[in-house]
């Protein structure tokens, strides 16, 4: 029987030993599948036959997540009776070494580390051993069990991942020489002694690879030599005394000064946060995606639910609020330049104190920077920015600490160190933060604050800002140009909102690191080596589809965000919001490759495939939609729990200036999988008999979707009705020759998307009757479309909707009648 404690990684190295009987070796491609089936599958390939016992599973994870080793080999703490019977022995060929044998390996390694010129190889197994009795073999080998532990002991798989490690680590060569002179109760006199015998022994095993060149992939026999099932219980037991023994460890360390991984402000969110270690069922119910909002606190005109007890201003009732130091001082500077004078009472403080939580945050009604809302819209970016850095100077501060620790404390405390939790501080890579943003000009605004809230220390060079500027500024020189990069007298004849937002770059493909150095800001860092990530979801898309397409590329700096910030959620809705799912998605993985990653000080969490419930997502936007709804609650797992925000909507129809009769109609359907449907249905029975008869024309159908769009667009073909289009992907020349048509009344029906107004914002001329076949997302657009019908005759409005359409229809009617629409047992209701 064989007992197997544990899988040491060898990368890129070919082991030519024999191989244990009926043993099948494991190639692991990274990222490929979840480190625990790796586990379970070497378990269960062992535990056939030999009884296998894997136990120190972390160190395990370790090499299956991040590793980019090729091979496995197999590290055996003892053999017991199998290697001791005759039919094995002769099968494969060898014998096993007797007490004699191995004095007699010793005296030759002494031979030959002081200088000898004559080789003495082993002698192979000679045929009268092999004819020794089964019973008599039986004995002779439990005999030199028990005598070889005195000479002998095989290295543990800990002992083999310090060996592995020195070659490249002077302090994980001295632990390791350290362990095996206290294992084997030798003094420090011993160690040019221990040196040469490791040294050999190192130098026979590249003689036996040289020599089995053939056989590639197979295991030494010699490695089974001097263990016992005693020595198996000791390690076991050294193993799960580990835990037990870090709160020691780090007392002793803080002896010397030092308070190793933990913060000065021990109670601190940030090290609550990551310090905390979840229960099998706490995953298990994460993992169900139920949670309810139980609790609720009121805030100004709205109502903050949380699935978790919430607390908006007591967690830091004082300052620095749970801010770094010098980012406090900085921000409170800041603040007072910038005209604030109650830095504790403002919108600032309240939110970053909500992020600080760490829970998952859901804003749907920010006021945007370009519908009059620029002091909230601020005031909440600087909250996310200070929460971020503050997160990403915290995570450099606790790895900095650890590796002056690490280096101070190298001789005396090297392997409780390494045994220590209190240095697991890192990820998979170094990218802790995500922000995702629709347009180059709403980064190139965030990138730009988040550089202004930085501390002076901390940006005494930005590297790349000339080449940033150009590339997300929009081009136009410095006195046309706002600081947000917004030009200041293009479009004057489009709405103030729609020149705001679109005045500046309004590309909506870009990505870019950011770094931060003791001194430097470095725009355009590579991203492994980021610290915080800006992009827009169809740049990351774009990287993603690279990836899976091109073997040697790949997104394995997805693989350690902490804290996800998706900011205008409401203006990615309008370009795909599908690759925000896309992105979520990729979020946590275990990655493909190992990226210049200590193994030793991943925290437990990221090996255990659980970084998905300490992601921290804050969505932000002006208003919220199905498609928002279902990524923040499937999607966003945290185990703080999730917070979202109540409004009660006034409505927008005081906005509409003109006399319009708006007459709404309730379609019925039970599931809203049949929603569409029906509505098709509805406007074929009920609506386009009206103005198919009509010798009238003028009929605008405004659509909020593309799907809808193409499906009225092909049953008005089937019935050859005159009509002209006005979407989102018609082209320019077609757009203009329509909307001549139209006002010529040349063609009767013009469709039009909502996608389509809001990159243009035309002005249609020539409405005579308008048909509202959804309910538009933005609630801004509504008037602004009924207003078109200005010289109309009849000054009508037709709105189609049903109770799937209730956040659309709060946000243009009012929450309370809303709500009474869609209950009523009346199906028509009219506003004038």
């Amino acid at each position: 029987m064989i007992n197997v404690i544990g899988v040491a990684v060898r990368p890129g190295a070919v082991d030519n030993r024999p191989k244990m009987p009926e043993l099948q070796l494991k190639q692991f491609h990274g990222g490929t599948r979840q480190p625990e089936a790796y586990i379970h599958q070497i378990q269960a390939a062992f535990a056939t036959s030999y009884s296998a016992v894997v136990p120190h599973r972390r160190l395990l994870s370790s090499f299956f997540s991040v590793s980019s080793a090729t091979e496995f080999v197999v590290v055996r703490q003892a053999e017991i009776s199998i290697m001791a019977k005759p039919k094995y022995a002769n099968k494969r060929g060898f014998n096993r070494p007797r007490k004699n044998e191995i004095v007699k390996k010793i005296n030759k390694r002494d031979r030959r580390n002081h200088g000898d010129d004559v080789t003495i190889l082993d002698s192979p197994s000679s045929p009268s051993d092999s004819a020794t009795s089964s019973e008599e073999r039986l004995n002779v080998a439990s005999e030199d069990e028990q005598e070889e532990v005195a000479v002998y002991k095989e290295p543990t798989m800990y002992d083999n991942l310090l060996k592995t490690l020195g070659s490249t680590s002077e302090s994980m060569a001295d632990a390791y020489k350290r362990r095996q002179r206290a294992e084997e109760g030798k003094s420090d006199t011993d160690e040019d002694e221990q040196n040469d015998l490791e040294s050999l022994s190192a130098s026979e095993e590249d003689e036996d690879v040289s020599e089995n060149e053939s056989e590639s992939g197979d295991l030494d026999p010699n490695d089974l030599e001097g263990a016992s099932l005693a020595a198996i219980e000791e390690h076991n037991d050294d193993i799960d005394d580990d835990d037990d023994n870090d709160d020691d460890v780090d007392e002793e360390i803080k002896g010397y000064g030092h308070s190793v991984a933990k913060e000065s402000e021990s109670s601190s969110s940030f090290s609550a946060h990551l310090d905390y270690k979840l229960l099998k069922e706490e995953v298990e119910n994460l993992s169900t995606k139920k949670g309810k909002y139980k609790w609720g606190v009121d805030s100004a005109n709205c109502k903050w639910v949380a699935t978790k007890e919430l607390h908006l201003e007591d967690s830091y009732p004082a300052s620095p609020y749970g801010l770094n130091m010098k980012l406090y001082d900085h921000w409170l500077n800041n603040y007072k330049a910038s005209g604030g004078h109650e830095l504790h009472s403002s919108r600032q403080r309240s939110f970053f104190s909500l992020c600080n939580s760490y829970q998952d945050i859901l804003h749907h009604n920010k006021k945007p920077f370009y519908l009059k809302g620029r002091e909230e819209d601020s005031s909440i970016m600087d909250a996310y920015l200070l929460h971020s850095l503050n997160h990403i100077f915290k995570t450099r501060d606790l790895v900095t600490k650890n590796d002056k620790t690490l280096a101070k404390h190298k001789e005396s405390k090297g392997e409780e160190v390494l045994n220590s939790e209190n240095f697991l501080d890192q990820g998979f890579t170094r990218p802790k933060v995500l922000i995702l943003l629709p347009m180059a000009s709403i980064a190139f605004r965030v990138i730009n604050r988040l550089i202004q809230l930085t501390p002076e220390g901390h940006k005494v060079n930005v590297d790349h800002i000339g080449r940033f500027s150009g590339e997300f500024g929009s081009g136009r020189s410095d006195d046309q140009e706002d600081e947000d990069g917004i030009s200041k007298p293009w479009r004057k004849s489009k709405p103030l909102d729609f020149q705001a937002l679109f005045g500046g770059n309004n590309n909506d493909h870009f990505m870019i690191g950011i770094k931060y150095t003791k001194k430097t800001i470095k725009l355009y860092s590579d991203f492994y080596t980021s610290d915080i990530i800006v992009a827009s979801p169809l740049g990351l898309i774009t990287k993603i589809g690279e990836a899976e397409a091109e073997k040697e590329k790949d997104v394995d700096y997805l693989s350690s965000i902490e804290v996800l910030i998706i900011d205008h959620a409401d203006i990615i809705a309008m370009q795909n919001w599908s690759h925000v799912n896309t992105v979520v998605e990729q979020l946590n993985h275990i990655p493909s490759k190992q990226h210049a990653t200590d193994i030793m000080r991943i925290r437990p969490w990221y090996l255990d495939g659980q970084a998905r419930f300490y992601r921290q997502t804050i969505i932000l936007g002006s208003h919220v939609n199905p498609d928002i709804n279902t990524v923040f609650n499937n999607h966003c797992l945290n185990y703080e729990g999730r917070v979202k925000l109540l409004h009660e909507h006034r409505g927008v129809l005081p906005k509409v200036l003109l006399q319009v009769r708006q007459i709404y109609e309730r379609i019925d359907t039970e599931s809203i999988v049949d929603a569409d449907d029906a509505r098709l249905d509805y406007f074929k029975k009920k609506v386009f008999p009206k103005i198919k008869d009509s010798v009238q024309g003028g009929i605008m159908l405004f659509i909020s979707s593309y799907f809808e769009f193409v499906r009225v667009r092909n049953f008005l073909k089937s019935q050859d009705a005159s009509m002209c289009l006005l979407g989102e992907y018609t082209k320019q020349s077609d757009i203009s020759r329509s909307r001549v048509w139209f006002f010529q009344g040349k063609k009767k029906i013009m469709l039009y998307t909502e996608r389509a107004h809001f990159y243009h914002r035309y002005k249609i001329r020539g409405i005579q009757n308008l048909i509202i076949y959804s309910l538009p997302e933005r609630k801004e657009f509504y008037p602004e479309i009924v207003n078109m019908l200005e010289g109309s005759h009849s000054m009508n409005c037709t709105v189609l909707f049903s109770r799937f359409d209730l956040l659309r229809l709060e946000r243009i009617v009012g929450t309370g009648p809303a709500k009474r629409m869609v209950t009523s047992d009346k199906r028509i209701f009219t506003f004038c």
